[in-house]
């Protein structure tokens, strides 16, 4: 034991970990890779593997457990004759139709074995990037939890299209754990962690801890597994649990395997300090989740005044506008290079715009109507992205 009260696993200090062991409600995603065969068809036994880890933490440690869980596209190929996962998206949807039953059938017969119930929940890219879909989201899983409910989350594939869909349900692991206000973020794969390189090779090592992105410059992120069930990779694992630890969600990227040592802050895969604090729901979506509907075109004064100094945008400060959009809808905030520097939600339909741009609002009040003295985007209401 370490004089600080740390605790040391070989060489490893493991004390940064605590937040793992105290938290108290739990994202947990996994992979399709760690539930399906090679072929495609559900593991039972690694279904049932995964279950027991996560009815004991829920029981003997009084955690609340929200499982956000992949597989629904990989269980529907070999029912369907299909050897790998369709490129298409209307048979991967067919795929997900036939899937996702058996995947939620699968974990309320495991979960049962504990007396717990599941209760499903699946989302689109629309639930988190509308408001009023983000606040019955939020309010299904809150009270899911409240009543002993285990929720299981996926995307919906059988309805989603390409313009609305996560890309993979690593991503959506992170909002929900931002939508639940989880203490711990978990992601389950293949891989045991993040490596200095190909973990295949002789001579690499696991990056035991992250605390910014500095600390995974110059590392080569692997793409997808094997198995070729699945659609991310480890790139798609670590931008989510990016997304997280600036929400201020600590994480753990591990594999399935070691989904026990995980949940007790054991020294296994890596683990993601947080680096930001929490902020409101509708900024995170509006960041990471939403697709921008059009796009401003900002002069150099608006860009300082945004990126600098948190400034509202003003009608004078845009240079020209694209798309077609109405008031509420996300747009993209660029500089005269075309760069994108921010994310808002706009107050006006694209239409209004062009007779907007470069006046003043007390000009449009004067001509238009006191409806026209207000911010094309409220900083309230506006994300920058990173450079």
């Amino acid at each position: 034991m370490e004089p600080d009260g740390r605790e040391e696993t070989g060489n490893k200090v493991v004390g940064a970990r605590q937040a793992v062991r105290e938290a108290r409600r739990i994202v947990v995603k996994v992979g399709s890779s760690s539930l399906t065969t090679a072929s495609g068809g559900l593991d039972a036994d690694r279904v049932d593997a995964l279950v027991d880890v996560l009815a004991k933490s829920r029981g003997a440690q009084e955690k609340e457990i929200v499982l956000v869980s992949s597989g629904a596209i990989a269980a529907g190929l070999a029912p369907l004759g299909l050897r790998r996962r369709p490129k298409d998206l209307a048979r991967q949807q067919a795929a997900a139709s036939v899937g996702q039953g058996l995947l939620v059938a699968r974990y309320t017969a495991s979960f049962a074995r504990y007396g717990i119930r599941v209760g499903q929940v699946l989302l689109t890219g629309d639930d988190t990037s509308r408001r009023a879909h983000h606040r019955n989201a939020s309010r299904t899983l809150d009270k899911l939890l409240a009543m002993g409910a285990l929720p299981v989350v996926n995307e919906n594939d059988t309805v989603a299209t390409d313009e609305i869909r996560f890309g993979d349900n690593d991503r959506l692991a992170a909002l929900v754990a931002h939508l639940v206000r989880a203490d711990l973020l978990v992601l389950l794969s293949d891989v045991d962690g993040v490596y200095d390189g190909d973990p295949s090779r002789p001579g690499t090592s696991r990056i035991a801890e992250v605390r910014g992105p500095a600390d995974l410059e110059g590392i080569e992120i692997g793409s997808a597994g094997k198995a070729g069930v699945g659609t991310g990779g480890m790139v798609t694992k670590v931008e989510a649990a990016r997304i997280a630890a600036a929400a201020g969600i600590p994480v753990v990227l591990t594999s399935a395997v070691h989904a026990a040592d995980a949940l007790t802050g054991g020294d296994t895969g890596t683990y993601f300090h947080p680096t930001g604090k929490r902020f409101a729901d509708r900024l995170l979506w509006l960041q990471h989740a939403s697709t921008p509907q059009g796009s401003l075109t900002l002069d150099d004064g608006a860009v300082r005044a945004i990126v600098q100094g948190r400034k509202s945008l003003l009608p004078a400060g845009i240079a020209a506008v694209e798309g077609e959009f109405t008031a509420g809808d996300p747009v993209e905030l660029r500089d005269g290079r075309g760069h994108p520097v921010a994310r808002g939600l706009v107050n006006f339909d694209a239409k209004e715009i062009p007779r907007l741009i470069g006046r003043s609002t007390r000009e449009l009040a004067r001509e238009l109507g006191p409806a026209y003295e207000r911010e094309v985007v409220h900083r309230d209401d506006l994300v920058l992205l990173e450079p």
